[in-house]
């Protein structure tokens, strides 16, 4: 059975959601404040705007290498400024009505965004915050690193391996990869194809929820009339 077949036919006990990228769009935002940083660092901007994506603000400051900053600080500044500025940021396309119809204790967030900052972006883009949410701060490894997404199984209440994983971006995808979990990938916040053995979706207009007799829940595709 193909890959985006299969997370059709499997029931669940919860969904796992990366925020950036994957339930709202906040690209330009956070691009806007890394070139800034990027550029007061010397950095080549091209080569690194596409490693930001879907990693903690500190790993992304350490993986530089740089000498003589204060990480922690460096990574304060940028999180700061992605609070003030939030022009742009909106909703992937059907995620809110999505979020909204889960059952209220069977979904969470998954980000490398600090919870300030993640609570920021999902009013801006018109999301009720889920009752659990994993954010920098509840981590002391990031994406790619699996644990986020298994301490809001456990939170939950529901092993790992019964979650499905909505993700976007490369460490992400490697996170969910690594957890045990199913995989499904959103595709509409990246302007080119992603390669990806796993499911794809492209927004959230054309699916919804299932929630069967015994409490799992499955995604249902929603045919156009």
């Amino acid at each position: 059975m193909p890959a985006d077949d299969a997370v059709f036919t499997t029931s669940y006990r919860a969904f796992l959601f990366d925020m950036d990228g994957t339930v709202l769009n906040s690209i330009a935002a956070a691009e806007r404040i890394w070139t800034t940083w990027a550029r007061r660092h010397g950095l080549d901007i091209a080569a690194f705007l596409p490693t930001i994506h879907g990693a903690r603000a500190i790993d992304t400051v350490n993986r530089q290498g740089l000498t003589g900053i204060d990480a922690q600080a460096e990574a304060a500044w940028v999180t700061q400024a992605e609070i003030e500025d939030v022009q742009g940021i909106v909703e992937v396309s059907g995620a809110a009505r999505f979020l909204q119809s889960l059952p209220a204790r069977q979904w969470a967030i998954v980000t490398s965004a600090p919870r300030a900052l993640a609570l920021r972006r999902l009013a801006a883009a018109g999301i009720a915050a889920p009752a659990v949410m994993i954010t920098a701060e509840d981590v002391s490894a990031g994406k790619p690193d699996p644990a986020g997404y298994r301490l809001a199984a456990e939170r939950l209440g529901v092993k790992i391996d019964d979650c499905l994983i909505f993700e976007d971006a490369t460490v992400g995808i490697q996170a969910a990869e690594a957890s045990g979990a199913d995989l499904l990938v959103i595709t509409s916040t990246h302007p080119h194809p992603i390669e990806t053995p796993h499911a794809t979706l492209k927004d959230y207009e054309r699916v919804s929820v299932a929630v069967a007799a015994d409490g799992s829940i499955g995604l249902q595709k929603v045919f156009a009339g």
